[in-house]
Order: C-alpha cells, then sequence, then structure tokens
C-alpha cells in the first residue's frame, strides 16, 4: 500500500515536493487555508485553518508521516499533530526558526557566529539597544517575518520613532540586529536522517533584492576554510536539534568570518536549482529522510544559476531555448512580491553558463538581474 505524506502548507514547496516524491511512488495530501493552494493542482487539499482541529484530525487519519512547507505553520499546530502521527522536522525546530530571538539564542549556545543583537520590549529598550549596537541596524519582527517583511532599517537617530511607529504593537516583540555589511551571502543546504546521517549540497550563493531571493548560483566558488566552516555550522546545529529532512542556514561572508543570519527547517528557495543540477534534490531528499529511505547523492551535475520570477511571469521562450534551460510555473495568479516561478539554467562549465545567462538577460531585458551571476562565473573572486 502507498505511503501517504501529509503537507502543512500547500505553496510551491509543497507542490515541488509531490512532484519528487511522484518516482517513489507516494501519495499525498496537503492542508492549506488557500483554496487555491498552487499544490492541490496536483494532489488532494484540505482548506482548513491551520488551527482547525477537526481538520487536523482528519489530516491525521490520512496520512502516514507529516511535514510542512513554510515555518509560519503554527507550532502548536505541529506538536498537536505530533502527538498522533510522525511529524518531521520535529516541533522544536519549526519554534525555533519561528522566533529570531530564540533562534540566535540557539546560534549563540552552539558558538556559531551572528551579528550583534539585542532584545526590543519597548521604546526605551529601543534606544539602549541602539547606544549598544550602533548605526545602521535593523529593527525585526521577532516571529511572523520572511521575504523582507517585518523589518525596519534604521540609518540615523532619526528612525528609532518611524521604526518603532512601524513595528512597536508587534504582539510577539522585536530584536534589534547589527546591519551586516557583507561581502557575499551564501546558503547550507543539508539533509540529516533520523539516525544521524548527514549530506550537504555545494554550497549556494544567493542575490536577493527588496528582501527576496532574485538569484542563485551553484556551487558557490568560496575559500576551503569558508566552505568547511559553514559545513559544520549546519552540521552543529542539525544534531542540536536532532533534525530529520532537509534545512537551509543562511549566511554572511563579513571580512573573513562566517556570520549566520537565520534557519529555514524547510526546503528552501536557495536549494531551487538542485532538482536539475544535483544527483538528488533537496525535495526528494527531505522525504526520503522523513520516510527512512537512503539519503541520495548531493553531487552537483555541472553548474546552475536560478532566476526567481517575482510578481509575474517572464516569456519562458529564451529559457526554453537554451540546452540547459528548465522552466518551472507555479501555477499561481500574479501579484507584486509573490514568487510565481523561477528557471534554472545548467551547464558543463561556467563559461558556457555566463554566455547563456546573457542570452537570457537580453531576451527578456533582465540584464540586471543576470549580470551579477555572469561576473560571479567569471569574475576575479573565483578562486579554488
Amino acid at each position: 500500500m502507498s505511503t501517504t505524506v501529509g503537507i502543512l502548507g500547500g505553496g510551491q514547496l509543497a507542490r515541488m515536493l509531490a512532484l519528487a516524491g511522484a518516482p517513489l511512488g507516494l501519495r499525498f495530501l496537503v492542508l492549506d487555508s488557500a483554496p487555491d493552494a498552487c499544490a492541490g493542482q496536483f494532489v488532494p487539499q484540505l482548506i482548513a485553518d491551520y488551527r482547525d482541529r477537526n481538520a487536523l484530525a482528519e489530516f491525521a487519519a490520512r496520512v502516514d508521516v507529516a511535514t510542512f512547507d513554510f515555518e509560519n505553520v503554527p507550532a502548536d499546530s505541529a506538536e498537536w499533530l505530533a502527538e498522533r502521527i510522525p511529524v518531521f522536522p520535529a516541533p522544536r525546530a519549526l519554534a525555533l526558526a519561528q522566533d529570531r530571538l530564540a533562534e540566535k539564542r540557539l546560534f549563540d549556545t552552539l558558538g556559531v557566529p551572528v551579528a550583534a543583537y539585542a532584545e526590543v520590549a519597548d521604546r526605551a529598550s529601543l534606544r539602549a539597544a541602539v547606544a549598544r549596537i550602533g548605526l545602521p541596524a535593523v529593527l525585526k519582527t521577532r516571529r511572523l517575518g520572511y521575504d523582507g517583511k517585518g523589518q525596519y532599517r534604521l540609518r540615523s537617530e532619526s528612525d528609532i520613532e518611524p521604526a518603532w511607529h512601524a513595528l512597536g504593537g508587534h504582539e510577539h516583540g522585536l530584536v534589534l540586529e547589527a546591519w551586516v555589511p557583507f561581502e557575499r551571502e551564501f546558503s547550507v543546504l543539508a539533509a540529516r536522517e533520523a539516525g544521524g546521517g548527514f549530506v550537504a549540497w555545494p554550497l549556494t550563493e544567493n542575490r536577493h533584492v527588496d528582501g527576496i531571493l532574485a538569484t542563485s548560483l551553484a556551487p558557490a566558488v568560496l575559500p576551503a576554510a569558508v566552505t568547511a566552516t559553514a559545513f559544520d555550522h549546519a552540521r552543529r546545529l542539525a544534531d542540536a536539534l536532532d533534525y530529520v529532512g532537509v534545512f537551509a542556514l543562511e549566511l554572511f561572508l563579513v571580512d573573513g568570518v562566517v556570520l549566520a543570519n537565520e534557519m529555514a527547517p524547510r526546503v528552501h528557495n536557495s536549494g531551487h536549482w538542485t532538482i536539475e543540477a544535483a544527483e538528488c534534490s533537496q525535495f526528494q531528499n527531505h522525504l526520503r529522510a522523513i520516510l527512512g529511505l537512503p539519503l541520495g547523492s548531493t553531487r552537483p551535475i555541472g553548474c546552475a544559476a536560478m532566476l526567481n520570477w517575482i510578481g509575474t511571469l517572464p516569456a519562458s521562450e529564451p529559457i526554453l531555448a537554451e540546452p540547459g534551460g528548465h522552466w518551472h510555473d507555479y501555477g499561481k495568479s500574479p501579484r507584486p512580491g509573490r514568487k510565481v516561478g523561477h528557471a534554472t539554467i545548467r551547464a558543463d562549465h561556467p563559461e558556457p553558463l555566463a554566455a547563456a545567462l546573457r542570452r537570457i538577460g537580453q531576451a527578456l531585458d533582465r540584464q540586471t538581474q543576470v549580470e551579477p551571476l555572469v561576473q560571479g562565473l567569471l569574475g576575479d573572486h573565483r578562486s579554488d
């Protein structure tokens, strides 16, 4: 009898999990409050609030194991499910990733460096935090922030009151973080199984625009010491949480020091390139991990660039005209700031990949998006 995987959240990550699970003979059920959740175009969906216990009970009765596709699923709903069916990763990891302050404190405990930060409870503590950390800095909500949401950048003392006015009423509290003048931003995508087995894909270099991931390049070419440190940080974090599944650890490189930004306890946007450019994708390895199956190889197949489509989809033809071009339409309606699809372009070597990206950039009038990737492939900072 086929195994049914339940996914809390029916967005594009759930959709890609289901597509990756089809060759394994898996069935899926998603629970999402949105009637038009894009994963529901392919797999059965329960339309309900994540806190609806009757819906959760039905969900639990119809699946063998559960996971989630975004970190704002209520942790108490995941905990309730975990008393009835296996839930991976464990609700503890979900709860931790939902609280920026708790996450940074765990990083401190594990000896994973982070930018200076301070808890903010009121105006007085905000001013005290600014005096201690300095400016520029970023005021963030402790919870419910992603893709640049729930943040306010403070450049000078005159920004303190507007920042407090914008975010001070947030019920879960705030945290002030020092602004990080990073040289590179990159991520570790890794998978851990219940027995402790751990694999990681090559590092991915990322570029964000307005807080939303715009492009990824893999494998990122970074000094061997940076790569080793990044993998060590990810392994310590996974072991400390007894993590099961795929996760992403977002990192900054600042003056040769690797700083942790945040963890995502799920498959991640910066790992989309693994679908076409790795032996085993992040999506299938997540399913393998939560089902107790052997983890697949994370070996890259050449090199790849991922272009995120935000708001609206461009024409697909310039991507599909490339031998290594792969198109992903999430089946979402257009909306400003919404991730509606992506493309991955793969090649055996950096030079032909750079050439393909330049052709795509010119055809779609997206030179601004692709040129940093080209420079990453051919620029002076690349080294062995």
